[in-house]
């Protein structure tokens, strides 16, 4: 058992010392060929930073399919393409049909992985296939602070770690992979305004949002209760609730803004990068460990509890900001004048 465990530890450190030495190689190509992320509307930083830092999540997959002898390659394809894509994007706008066709046919990919692809089926796969690139997209908004996107995925992947522990739904070496290419980005990135290496850019966003869905893919499909999507919960309601101001406010949605709650702390509050996206994984976190220790083990009780926090922090929201929205209006309206 002693030498099992010496083994595994082994591997794992030599793959962080892989990704470690990948990020850090990484940097210094997007140094050379001015990957970087420049200040805009939507950004809460003033200076500029190398982007694309996120390119680690999907270095960490092709690493632990490399170990592993490829045991889910639809799976490694899918995050590859979207990855891909979105990491073009990074260094070059693409026309936003392109970024959706390749996120449609990746979650199809990772659907087949999954076996769900079956006609009989196929409204059930319509829908999931566009909850899940409507989830992945959300996720990409919200990266939008030093930290947050790390912190968030952390605060996902515990949960999960845990419940595979006993349940053995997915390759836990998988997680725990992904958690080690975490920990090198936020090395990086979970900083203060000002002091982040690297950004996750969608390379990073994108290609995290779809791993995570693949491993609560793996979870709801093994226990048959899609309740457990409430692993992502505090980004859903934050994203679909600033959509939906956005639209009230009849705002193009393909614009840039800083208009969800995280932006308002960070940018008209001047809280910190760090605290805010700490706030947010805390908050996902207790909200998670919550369902899985708390949460009588009932469907009903896993949908009453799952709907409770909807509601508990939609009414944040909506109370947020009514209280503090005018201080962005007033942010809008220096820029007017200022023009």
């Amino acid at each position: 058992m002693i030498i099992v465990l010496t083994s595994y530890y082994l591997i794992y450190g030599i793959i962080f010392v892989i990704l470690i030495a990948l990020e850090l190689v990484y940097f210094k190509i997007a140094d050379t060929f001015n990957i970087i992320d420049k200040p805009n509307e939507r950004s809460s930083h003033s200076t500029i930073v190398l982007r694309g830092g996120g390119i680690i999540f999907l270095f960490s997959l092709w690493i632990w399919s490399v170990f592993l002898s490829f045991p889910y390659i639809w799976f490694l394809l899918a995050v590859t393409l979207v990855a891909g894509v979105s990491f073009i994007d990074d260094i070059r706008s693409l026309p936003d049909f392109v970024r959706l066709v390749a996120q449609f046919i990746a979650m199809a990919m990772m659907f087949y992985q999954l076996d769900i692809l079956h006609l009989d089926m196929w409204r059930i796969v319509i829908l999931a296939l566009i909850v899940c690139v409507g989830a992945s997209n959300v996720i990409n908004f919200m990266d939008g602070v030093n930290g947050i996107t790390g912190a968030y995925a952390m605060a996902s992947l515990i949960p999960l770690a845990l419940l595979n522990n006993t349940m053995d739904f997915v390759e836990q070496s998988l997680i725990v992979t992904v958690v080690l290419a975490d920990i090198v980005f936020c090395f990086f990135n979970f900083r203060q305004k000002g002091k982040a290496k690297c950004f996750a850019g969608d390379v990073g966003s994108i290609g995290i949002a779809y791993i995570l869905l693949f491993l609560i893919g793996n979870l709801v499909l093994a226990t048959g209760d899609v309740t457990f999507l409430i692993f992502l919960l505090v980004y859903g309601v934050d994203g679909c609730l600033t959509i939906v101001h956005r639209i009230l406010l009849h705002e193009n949605l393909g614009e840039a803004h800083r208009k969800h709650v995280y932006q308002l702390m960070a940018n008209e509050l001047k809280i910190g990068h760090v605290k805010v996206s700490s706030f947010y994984a805390l908050l996902q976190l207790v909200i998670s460990l919550g369902f899985v220790y708390l949460c009588p083990d009932t469907v009903v009780a896993h949908w009453i509890y799952l709907i409770s926090a909807i509601i508990v922090l939609a009414l944040i929201y909506v109370l947020f900001k009514k209280k503090y929205y005018h201080l962005h209006e007033e942010y809008l309206a220096s820029l007017k004048n200022g023009q």
